[in-house]
């Protein structure tokens, strides 16, 4: 029976052109046992496979949260960056009001120098007379009585003269210690403001440094997870190996039963076919299009979102970008210098969304700090497109701009560009902020 079965196989295939190649010889078939110890070492394999992915996902965590570190000590510098820089313009605002009140002091104080001399000038020609200039001695030599009531109308108007300088005289002493006190004030307020701008450099100072430990200590971190991602890679790959063997083995010959079966079953669907083999097969109907969902209406919060993604792949700059665009980065003494941002011509984080939400007519300082109390606080569980989302206390880590379905985009850090990510939840503020 056999014998005879072989035979019609071969005939068949002789007889049935055009069909594909016979299928090889089987593969070596492993035993249960063998396939058991086998599968005992894969499943020892993949359970240390499992802990060592279990100790990557917790080295990368530790990373970014010392990256979320190194942001919110740049975002402390770019703070101080500001205050400084509104300090020193107040300072210099304060100077100019205590030269302009000492210019009206030295002013008054000449006025009264001046009533002085010619109360003084009045008292020496009395004097000269005898006693006073309205003495008697006055009258003495009139020619006419016009003469004499023209004398006496001189002297009236003298004496009248003398008692307005002196009433001139004490009200110029009175604006001249007045215009002096202000000068003074205006002073003292320089002062205090240069103060100010001082402490608020030292305070700069102090935070471009810490952004230096934070990037050393980062920078340590990630040398050993990249050594232990190189080790739990080689380890998976001989975990993976070691998978193959036997269970591997018998895998191909469970392959090439299926191979068989679908042979014999082609040719013995092509032989009973055979008759109808040149009908028409139907034609398949051709799938209906799709219509394409319609493109959103233009409005602000489209625009804000547009302006964002046209940024995308422009390189990270720390303390770039402004309302117009990309600009060169500042020098930071440490994490960003490194980098060489202030050679380059980009964004950070709150310089891209300075010039996303621009395009809306909505211009934020350049801090992610202020920016976070610049609108209005929802609820991160009903945020909308176009709402901005905060890292780090009081949102002075990082920002990015929501886009809907759970991402966002952003300029993330030095060395990266702008880009769309998922939303990162670790670390992130309870709320974000809606400008539109």
């Amino acid at each position: 029976m056999l014998t005879r079965l072989s035979a019609v196989v071969v005939l068949m295939t002789a007889v049935l052109t055009g069909t594909a190649a016979a299928v090889p010889p089987p593969p070596p078939n492993p035993s249960d046992a063998e396939i058991s110890a086998s599968r005992a070492e894969a499943d020892a394999k993949a359970a240390r496979v499992g802990e060592l992915t279990g100790r990557l996902t917790q080295a990368e965590s530790r990373l970014q949260e010392l990256m979320d570190e190194v942001s919110y000590k740049r975002e402390l510098a770019n703070k101080a960056r500001v205050d400084l820089e509104t300090a020193i313009s107040e300072a210099e605002a304060a100077r100019r009001d205590a030269a302009n009140a000492r210019v009206e002091a030295d002013a008054a104080t000449a006025a009264v120098e001046k009533s002085r001399k010619e109360l003084d000038d009045f008292a020496a020609a009395s004097y000269a007379q005898g006693t006073t200039v309205g003495s008697f001695s006055a009258y003495i030599g009139a020619k006419s009585p016009e003469d004499l009531l023209a004398r006496a109308q001189m002297l009236e108007a003298v004496s009248a003269s003398s008692l307005n300088r002196l009433d001139q005289v004490t009200r110029d002493q009175g604006t001249a210690a007045n215009l002096d006190a202000a000068a003074r004030a205006a002073l003292k307020k320089a002062e205090d403001k240069q103060a100010a701008a001082d402490e608020a450099k030292k305070v700069a100072e102090q935070a471009q440094q810490a952004a230096v430990e934070a990037h050393s200590a980062q920078a340590a971190a990630t040398e050993a997870l990249q050594s232990d991602k190189d080790a739990v890679e080689r380890e998976l790959a001989a975990a993976r190996s070691a998978v193959g063997g036997l269970e591997a083995q018998r895998q191909q010959y469970d392959q090439w039963t299926e191979a068989k079966r679908r042979e014999d079953e082609e040719n013995a669907r092509r032989a009973a076919a055979a008759a109808a083999a040149a009908a028409p097969k139907p034609q398949a109907q051709a799938p209906r299009p799709v219509a394409s969902a319609p493109a959103p209406s233009g409005n602000r919060v489209q625009t804000v979102i547009n302006r964002a993604l046209a940024q995308r792949g422009v390189i990270y700059a720390w303390g770039g970008g402004n309302y117009n665009g990309p600009t060169y980065g500042v020098r930071d003494g440490g994490v960003a210098d490194s980098f060489g941002d202030y050679r380059k011509i980009g964004f950070d984080c709150s310089g891209l969304m300075m010039y996303a939400f621009a395009g809306a007519g909505v211009y934020l300082p350049h801090y992610s700090g202020y920016q976070y109390n610049s609108g209005r606080k929802v609820p991160l569980s009903q945020m909308a497109p176009g709402d901005m989302i905060f890292w780090g206390p009081g949102g002075g880590t990082h920002v990015a701009l929501y886009l809907g379905g759970g991402m966002m985009v952003e300029a993330p850090h030095s060395g990266a560009v702008v880009r769309i990510s998922p939303v990162r939840y670790g670390g992130i503020m309870p709320y974000v902020t809606r400008m539109l």
